[in-house]
C-alpha cells in the first residue's frame, strides 16, 4: 500500500500541487488527468524527487519520508522503490538496448553481471525485444526506444512504476506495441501511475482514474465514471473540449 499526504509544490509563488492526498492499493493502475498545467508530471517527478515537494510525505509499505526534511539515504532508497518511464526515452545511446536494461542493476542493485544479464534478457522479451538486445538506440525505432525504458523501469522490481505520457512522443502506428506492453505489465500485477492524454488507453488499463486541475484532485472515479459520468463541471468542460479536439 502507498499513501500520498498533503503533496504540494509551487515554482516562483505559483501553486503547482496543492495537498495532494492519494492512496494506492498493490497491483493498481492510476491514471491522471487533466489539461497542460494541472500538474500532473510535476505530482510525478515529486514522488521520486526529481522536482523538490515543498511539503508533504509518502509512505511505501513500512518505508516512509516526510519530504520536508529528506535525507541523501532516503532519496536513494525512494528512487529504488520508484522506476520512471519519461517521454523521450533517456537512453544511453552509446550502450545496446541489453545494457541499457542492465545498467541499473548493476549499479544501483548492485547485482552481478550475470544476475543483470538473466534478468535483462527477460525483460526485453516480456517487451517483445528479444531480437533488438545488441541493437544501439539509433538503430531502433521510437516505439522500441520506448519499449526498452519500459524494460528497463521493470527489471528494477519497483514498488510503483511511474509513467510520464510514455506514447506522446511516438509516430501514431508505433503507440500501440507500447501500450499493450503496458498494458501487459499491468496485468501482471505491476503497480503504476499513469499520466496519458490518451483516453482510450486510460479507461482500457486503469483501476482509477483521477482528474487535475490547477494543482487539485478535483474528481477520482472508475474509468467509466470519470470519462463517460463525470459529476464535477470542470471535469465536464475537460471532456468536451478533448472530444471535440480527438473525437
Amino acid at each position: 500500500m502507498i499513501k500520498i499526504s498533503n503533496l504540494s509544490k509551487s515554482f516562483s509563488g505559483q501553486t503547482v500541487l496543492d495537498h495532494l492526498n492519494l492512496d494506492i492499493q498493490k497491483g493498481e493502475v492510476v491514471a491522471l488527468i487533466g489539461s497542460s498545467g494541472a500538474g500532473k508530471s510535476t505530482f510525478l517527478r515529486s514522488l521520486n524527487y526529481l522536482e523538490t515537494p515543498d511539503s508533504g510525505s509518502i509512505q511505501i509499505d513500512d518505508f516512509k519520508v516526510d519530504f520536508s526534511q529528506i535525507t541523501q539515504d532516503e532519496i536513494l532508497t525512494l528512487r529504488r522503490k520508484l522506476s520512471m518511464v519519461f517521454q523521450q526515452f533517456n537512453l544511453f545511446e552509446r550502450r545496446t538496448a541489453l545494457d541499457n536494461v542492465k545498467e541499473g542493476l548493476v549499479v544501483v542493485k548492485k547485482l552481478s553481471d550475470e544476475e543483470a544479464t538473466k534478468i535483462a534478457k527477460e525483460e526485453l522479451a516480456k517487451v517483445g525485444l528479444s531480437d533488438r538486445q545488441q541493437h544501439y538506440p539509433r538503430h531502433l525505432s521510437g516505439g522500441q526506444k520506448q519499449r526498452v525504458a519500459l524494460a528497463r523501469a521493470l527489471a528494477m522490481k519497483p514498488a510503483i512504476l511511474l509513467l510520464d505520457e510514455p506514447t506522446s512522443a511516438l509516430d501514431p502506428e508505433l503507440v500501440g506495441e507500447v501500450e499493450k506492453s503496458i498494458a501487459d505489465a499491468a496485468k501482471s500485477g505491476q503497480t503504476m501511475v499513469l499520466v496519458s492524454h490518451d483516453m482510450s488507453f486510460v479507461a482500457q488499463v486503469a483501476d482509477k482514474v483521477l482528474f487535475l486541475d490547477k494543482g487539485k484532485i478535483i474528481e477520482t472515479g472508475t474509468p467509466d465514471e470519470i470519462i463517460n459520468h463525470p459529476k464535477e463541471e470542470r471535469t465536464k468542460e475537460f471532456f468536451a473540449s478533448y472530444k471535440r479536439t480527438y473525437i
